[in-house]
């Protein structure tokens, strides 16, 4: 014997559902399709009652809507870029005479491929050297003064650079070509060839390497002794006298 129940949906949810609309509740087996049209409607009419209703069928592009709706998540992906390094450009070349604060002069020691601070006697000027100073403009600079590279005058194409082969930054004489020091790249290693020519009094600078700061171009207390690298707290002098020839 076969038993029928019916119920009257529009009495149970007159309260609620729109005017003009039922529902219909069948004994068919249900499609997935049908039941997300039901959960989507009941979703809908529990929000608002007062939301018109364009249509009681969804279509397969309303379906597809709803399943992108709430599966797909926005991402957003942001694309940073590096900021390029700083060019540091030559803009003027001069010829400087040099002596340190014990007013000795700077001589090429050719053996040894070294400066050392000599006092000389009458006479024996011409052994001593000049360098060659380019400055150079620095934008991202953040150290008081000029930038500069150094040359010695006697010997083109040999220049001081500042590098460190141990534990400690070492000063030295490098064969370059003039043209490659004309723009340097402040991330690349020519950057060893710079340094910060800082003035303290009349014609009186330190000189301080831009690839290591703190450490200076200094010379020693002894007599006929070679150009090295020190720190702020080392027992040696810092300060030159450099005038333009």
């Amino acid at each position: 014997m076969e038993s029928k129940m019916t119920c009257n949906v529009s009495d149970m949810w007159s309260s609620k559902l729109p005017k003009g609309l039922d529902f219909e509740i069948s004994h068919h087996p249900l499609t997935m399709r049908r039941v997300v049209n039901l959960i989507v409607a009941m979703e809908k009419f529990k929000g608002s009652s007062s939301t018109s209703v364009l249509s009681t069928e969804f279509t397969d592009e309303n379906l597809l809507n709803i399943m992108l709706e709430n599966l797909v998540e926005e991402k957003m992906v942001c694309v940073c870029e590096s900021t390029p390094p700083t060019q540091i450009s030559k803009i003027r070349d001069q010829t400087c005479s040099v002596t340190d604060g014990e007013k000795r002069s700077l001589v090429l020691v050719r053996n040894s491929m070294e400066l050392h601070a000599v006092t000389l006697q009458g006479g024996t000027d011409t052994t001593k050297v000049h360098l060659n100073m380019s400055t150079y403009l620095h934008p991202t600079s953040s150290v008081e003064g000029k930038t500069v590279a150094l040359g010695i005058k006697e010997s083109p194409n040999l220049y001081l650079s500042c590098r460190k082969d141990g534990a400690e930054p070492t000063l030295h004489l490098e064969v370059v070509e003039a043209d490659h020091l004309s723009r340097i790249s402040s991330d690349s290693d020519m950057v060893r060839f710079l340094f910060y020519k800082q003035t303290t009094g009349v014609n009186i600078s330190t000189l301080m390497s831009v690839a290591f700061p703190d450490w200076y171009i200094s010379t020693a207390e002894q007599n006929n002794k070679p150009v090295e690298m020190c720190l702020e707290s080392a027992n040696r002098h810092r300060t030159f006298n450099i005038r333009e020839i």
